[in-house]
């Protein structure tokens, strides 16, 4: 079956490690400084999976609970379904927007977790944090380095809670100058704005999960 989301492998690969790389461990005490917070995260991330040969060899469930359980707590994804949804997702009924988080969030679990197999040698080393004008938002530029070209890639962060004390979210990844929140939207648009609309999205993201997961649609 063909996927629904024909981005270049190359891009894609990138952009899916670079989440991948990021855990929870959210302090409790006094809220950390992103260009901090991304640096530990990843690679804490990165030394379990050092850590661990059945990860490295693919083992499916077990890459699966790791991505679920410290990659995903730390992304706010109702802000990355609804943004990647674009203006129809004011149209979806709260129902609706339960499925498309729950099926775009399997998506990408998947699609991370195939990047986690990758890693061997790379550090995680942050080059630049640029404050976002008009908010609590940054983005902290990083750089994935082991044997080869190092990885460029842009964390947008922002802050949640009241006052923002909940901590640091991600709700954006930049790789090569392509934002995933963007690419995605540009894919899921032709299918919102078909005659199926949300429902028609849901479908094809089932289909995708489905095909992902080795069973038939």
């Amino acid at each position: 079956m063909k996927t629904l989301f024909p981005v270049a492998a190359s891009i894609m690969a990138s952009v899916v490690t670079s989440i991948a790389l990021v855990a929870p461990a959210q302090a409790q005490q006094a809220l950390p400084a992103p260009d901090a917070w991304v640096r530990q995260i990843s690679n804490d991330v990165i030394d379990s999976v050092k850590a661990d040969k059945a990860i490295q060899g693919g083992d499916v469930s077990k890459i699966l609970t790791l991505v679920d359980t410290k990659v995903m707590p730390n992304v706010n994804f109702e802000v990355v379904t609804r943004s990647a949804v674009g203006p129809k997702w004011r149209e979806a009924s709260a129902e609706q927007r339960t499925k498309l988080q729950g099926e775009f969030k399997m998506l990408l679990v998947r699609v991370y977790a195939g990047a986690l197999t990758q890693i061997r040698d790379q550090t995680a080393e942050i080059t630049k944090t640029l404050p976002v004008q008009g908010g609590n938002q940054v983005v902290v530029q990083s750089e994935v380095r082991g044997k080869g070209e190092p990885i460029k890639l842009d964390y947008r962060l922002d802050k949640f809670g009241e006052a923002g004390k909940d901590g640091w979210k991600i709700i954006d990844v930049n790789v090569g100058g392509i934002w995933l929140v963007q690419s995605y939207r540009s894919q899921f648009a032709p299918v919102v704005g078909g005659a199926g609309g949300i429902d028609a999205l849901i479908t094809r993201l089932v289909e995708q999960n489905k095909s992902a997961a080795g069973t038939k649609s």
